[in-house]
Order: C-alpha cells, then sequence, then structure tokens
C-alpha cells in the first residue's frame, strides 16, 4: 500500500523515466535524485513551519504598534540618536581621561544673553578663548548653536579649573557654563536637554553620582 508521499515521488520518477523514452535527446533526473529531493523538503518542514510562525508573529506586533501611535508617530525631538553622538564627542579629549579623575560637576550661568567659547574669553578680558575657566560651554543659538556642546582647551587638555575670587572648588569638579542668566535668559529646551545628555555622559564616564552634580538657581 502506497501512502500520499510515496504515490507523488513515483508519479514524478516514471513521468521522468516516459520522458525520457520520449525524448532520448534529452536527460532528466533518476528516481533516487527524486525521492532524495522529495525527503529534503518534507525534513525541512518543521523549519519552515518556525520561520513562516516567526514572520507571522512580526508582522501582527508592528501593525499593533502602528494602530496604536495612529496618526502621532513619534518626534526625533531635538537630542536624537545622532546628537547623542555629538555628546560623545565632545566629551573626547586630546589628553588622557583616567577613570577616576574627576569627582563632581557644577553647572553655572554665564551671565549674559548671548555667547559662546571665543565671545565668553573677550568679554571676561582674557588674551585666549583658552584661558577660558570652565570645561564646557552650552550654548542657546545666540553665538552658538541651540544646545551645541563646545569642550574648552582645559578639557581637551584635561586641567582643573583655577580658583579665583568667585570659586574655589575642588580640583576634580568639571565646570559646565551655560549661556544665559536664568531670568531674563532662561534656558531654552535645547540647552536642558544638551546639558542633561553631557551630564549622563559624564556620570557614565567617570563614574560620578547623581548627587555629586550641582545646578545653579532657577535651572528649571
Amino acid at each position: 500500500m502506497l501512502y500520499k508521499d510515496e504515490t507523488v515521488t513515483l508519479a514524478l520518477a516514471k513521468s521522468s523515466e516516459n520522458l525520457t523514452s520520449c525524448l532520448p535527446g534529452f536527460s532528466f533526473v533518476k528516481r533516487s535524485q527524486v525521492r532524495t529531493v522529495w525527503d529534503g523538503v518534507m525534513s525541512d518542514q518543521p523549519r519552515v513551519i518556525r520561520v513562516l510562525a516567526a514572520l507571522l508573529v512580526s508582522m501582527t506586533m508592528g501593525a499593533i504598534v502602528l494602530m496604536a501611535l495612529g496618526n502621532n508617530p513619534p518626534s526625533a525631538g531635538p537630542f536624537s540618536l545622532s546628537s547623542y553622538f555629538r555628546v560623545e564627542k565632545a566629551i573626547l579629549s586630546g589628553a588622557r581621561q583616567l577613570p577616576d579623575r574627576w569627582s563632581r560637576i557644577e553647572i553655572y550661568y554665564s551671565g549674559r544673553k548671548a555667547g559662546n567659547i571665543e565671545q565668553l574669553a573677550s568679554l571676561s578680558g582674557l588674551a585666549s578663548p583658552e584661558d577660558l575657566n570652565c570645561h564646557f560651554v552650552v550654548c542657546n543659538g545666540l553665538g552658538g548653536g541651540d544646545g551645541q556642546i563646545q569642550p574648552t582647551e582645559k578639557w581637551q587638555r584635561q586641567w582643573s579649573i583655577v580658583p579665583g575670587r568667585n570659586w574655589y572648588g575642588s580640583a576634580q569638579t568639571i565646570r559646565v557654563c551655560i549661556i544665559g542668566d536664568g531670568k531674563a535668559a532662561c534656558p531654552t529646551s535645547c540647552q536642558v536637554k544638551g546639558v542633561q545628555a553631557l551630564m549622563e555622559g559624564l556620570c557614565r564616564k567617570f563614574s560620578i553620582q547623581p548627587e555629586s552634580v550641582t545646578y545653579p538657581n532657577y535651572w528649571l
């Protein structure tokens, strides 16, 4: 008694033999070859079924997500993946960065409505932007890109801030200057997100605890 699979195999083999006898100039597969191919197809059935099932589940989940979003797709926002890489690039420096080099972060306002590294240095009466006494400047769109993070020469060289009349912090403190004053010139949303991304990157890289990060008055 022949089963269905065997009947199909036998039929294919007989068809091949009949065609060979009718067309001697052509070569067709033998019965054993047909059997081998059919067995291979049948043995792959579980794997094919699993692949099709996984594909069906993926398509179903994708459709559910799209229906849930409706006409409100997620916004890339001012800080997207490309912005994340820009922050990571800003954290890099020319000098070697030791894991325990920094332990605190202090954020403060520049006290001015506009500016960048060069302008702050000039307004402070410094001979060169390299003398600016902070590690990062976060611009507000007036003098630099909105939310742009500018590393200073002190950060590139991994130098500590020079103590002065208004600051006597630790040699392990990273100082971040935000363009603005918190009152007439409040931080923009891009500045806030830029500072947050910068803090996350610095804290992660140097194992700085969140409680060791200080913000200025009128921050948010």
